[in-house]
């Protein structure tokens, strides 16, 4: 089984598709990481070498940013928007859409569910 970045990638799939099991690798970066290291996107990932399964984590550690290092810079990025006071930063404070949806109607998954009010008797 081919671990890369900490995450042990599905038997039997597509290199193609199973890289992006990887958080912060998605269908695009696979490509392009499948080309310059010159294994074939159909090959599957129990057919892969030790040889081809390094070349793919040597890659990957050097030039992209991906699990706990990624999603620790995301979580610093929201929490320098919140300590700035700005509006994206309270938006995400307040646990309401951030980029600008409508709220008066939708946006209940970031709102959770909701409140009913009391009938008067």
């Amino acid at each position: 089984m081919a671990r890369i970045a900490g995450v042990d990638l599905p038997r039997n799939k597509m290199v193609l598709y199973a890289l992006p099991y990887i958080y912060g690798i998605g269908l695009t970066s696979a490509r392009e990481i499948l080309s310059r290291t010159d294994i074939p996107p159909e090959k599957k990932t129990d057919e892969l070498t030790e040889d081809e399964v390094a070349v793919l984590r040597k890659l990957i550690d050097a030039e992209y940013k991906v699990e706990g290092a990624l999603r620790a810079e995301i979580a610093m990025n929201r929490k320098r928007l919140m300590d700035i006071s700005c509006y994206r930063g309270l938006r995400h404070r307040r646990g309401l859409p951030v980029r600008g949806q409508r709220t008066h109607t939708n946006a209940r998954t970031r709102k959770g569910p909701r409140i009913g009010h009391m009938k008067k008797r």
